[in-house]
């Protein structure tokens, strides 16, 4: 079992800023990928801020969960931005097709 966690918080400006720490791999799939569903479904922030300082790796499966967050994210009139990725995790994140400008120029992401 992997060690896990994810960090919710509203900041002041009412952007939604989900944090996981750890491994993102089979073992938290499903939960990572629900807790964002359900931010862009049923919160529906103006922003959603996720921020992966504390990632300490990534699969391929949720390289795509955060890829297609962003088309559900269009469809809700939610904006989202991956801020605080390694280089290595930015490129990877690249090629799954995440779209530069989810790595605002104020959220550097590496």
């Amino acid at each position: 079992m992997s060690n896990f966690s994810i960090g919710v918080r509203t900041d002041a400006d009412g952007s939604l800023v989900i944090r996981p720490h750890g491994a993102l791999d089979a073992d938290c799939a499903v939960q990572f990928r629900q807790t964002l569903v359900h931010a862009v479904r049923k919160l529906r922030p103006l922003r959603l801020i996720v921020d992966l300082a504390e990632v300490a790796a990534i699969d391929p499966i949720n390289l795509g969960t955060l890829a297609a967050l962003c088309g559900l994210a269009d469809d809700h009139q939610v904006v989202v931005f991956l801020r605080n990725a390694n280089p290595e995790l930015a490129g990877e994140l690249r090629a799954a097709g995440v779209p530069p400008q989810r790595f605002g120029s104020d959220l550097v992401c590496g």
